[in-house]
């Protein structure tokens, strides 16, 4: 059977690895990048000749002229922020307008998720997860209970207004009763969505339809996850995570596509690893360590400006994730933080309760009861930014990545030595993987 045309990108991690350069940089070889999930609390940053572009909800491969962007049916759509993003993308002279599409089943974020999930998250006693508060969670919570506005319904002016006026009437008083939140007028929203409805309708489709018809037709899909796999909603370390499927197999739910039309899985990991809100972090660095590497990587969340918390490598997490995705390829981002370092603690197993323990317990209390155990690694103590070639790079860097990838069972395709799209090592079996696959 021939291999499929199409190739799924996630995060490996907790999110912000660095998915947005590699889509990016991959995207030159693909005819369309879809987006599967998230909403547009998920940052993507790409350099491009030094020039930054932080996309939020729109699909990097629109900054690839004749690459087609696609928003796909799992995502939530906050029709505000995604007509600033494409104005924005336009005073930069990117093509949004012929080349972006939404789906017509997409989910849409409205004020009321705001407010609901800005109170909850802000209510004394309330658990907090360290959202975004930019409604996310609560427009999934709606699309579950089946009582959420799909694009298709934003498009139909008389659904729109009913829908807007019975749910403000329901989410006004929960609001109210909860968190002694004011209310929201339905008819000054109406207003404002009706308009807004009509700047995105050109955008919109059946992108399910598109996809399955460009790779019927021979063309390349790549799939652009959101956050990381621990922040998945049924893998992750649930509460503290995000409200989608952040892993490999929510790009087939998310955008319409059977699993036998994905080709192969590539996860990305910084060659450290951070996190942003709450939530458990086994190997987190507490000491003048995790400053060096923020300040060293730049770890501020893209969208949020959040300071990232900061940790070693954690291989009983990686191999997790890339079971739960089916990995085949890792890209691994940032090394060149690590340049500096005379040694880099790695962790390679988990102690639980006096117990050697092999992967991720599934409750929070074991997550949180795990020991790292921890190996040495010597570091490089040279400049590994910019390199261009596996083979410049120094020998200790070498073996930390041969290391990385004998230990997480999945192969290196990609290094990144810089922020740049430029500053990347890719290495020939990948290459090679790819021109089978993308053809390019």
């Amino acid at each position: 059977m021939t291999q499929a045309k199409s190739a799924v990108v996630v995060g490996a991690q907790w999110g912000d690895e660095g998915k947005g350069k590699i889509v990016d940089v991959l995207s030159e070889r693909f005819s369309v990048v879809a987006r599967y999930a998230g909403g547009h609390n998920a940052g993507h940053t790409v350099i491009i000749d030094g020039q930054k572009f932080i996309l939020q909800i729109i699909p990097c491969g629109v900054l690839r002229p004749g690459c087609r962007g696609v928003i796909g049916n799992g995502v939530v759509v906050d029709p505000m922020a995604f007509l600033k993003e494409t104005g924005r993308l336009r005073d930069l002279g990117i093509d949004v307008d012929s080349r972006l599409f939404v789906s017509n089943r997409a989910h849409v974020i409205l004020p009321y998720h705001r407010m609901i999930e800005l109170a909850a998250e802000s209510a004394p006693g309330r658990q907090k997860i360290g959202t975004t508060s930019r409604g996310i969670g609560p427009a999934y919570e709606d699309k579950m209970a089946r009582n959420g506005l799909r694009i298709v319904d934003l498009l139909n002016p008389a659904l729109l207004k009913t829908h807007i006026e019975n749910a403000c009437r329901e989410k006004n008083a929960i609001a109210h009763a909860l968190f002694g939140t004011e209310p929201l007028d339905p008819s000054q929203m109406y207003d404002e969505y009706a308009q807004a409805a009509e700047k995105i309708r050109p955008f919109v489709t059946d992108t399910a339809l598109l996809l399955n018809q460009a790779l019927h037709e021979g063309h390349s899909v790549m799939f652009e996850g959101a956050q990381g796999t621990m922040l998945d909603i049924d893998h992750g370390t649930y509460p503290f995570v995000t409200s989608s499927s952040a892993s490999a197999g929510g790009a087939s739910t998310g955008t319409g596509i059977g699993p036998n039309r994905i080709g192969t899985v590539i996860g990305v990991t910084k060659a450290y690893i951070t996190r942003v809100g709450e939530g458990p972090f086994p190997t987190e660095i507490h000491d003048s360590f995790a400053d060096a590497l923020r300040a060293r990587g730049q770890e501020y969340g893209a969208v949020t400006g959040r300071p990232r918390r900061c940790g070693w490598l954690d291989l009983p997490l990686l191999r997790y994730s890339n079971q739960i995705n089916g990995t085949e390829w890792l890209v691994v981002t940032k090394l060149d933080v690590l340049d500096e370092l005379e040694d880099i603690p790695v962790c390679t197993g988990y102690e639980v309760d006096g117990q050697r323990c092999e992967t991720i317990p599934a409750d929070i209390r074991g997550i949180e009861s795990i020991r790292p155990q921890y190996t040495k690694l010597k570091g490089w103590k040279s400049s590994t930014e910019g390199t261009r070639s596996f083979d410049e790079l120094p020998k200790a860097a070498k073996e930390y990545l041969r290391f990385m990838e004998r230990e997480s069972g999945a192969k290196i395709g990609i290094v990144s030595t810089g922020p740049d799209r430029d500053q990347t090592v890719e290495l020939p079996e990948f290459h090679q993987a790819m021109r089978q696959i993308a053809g390019k």
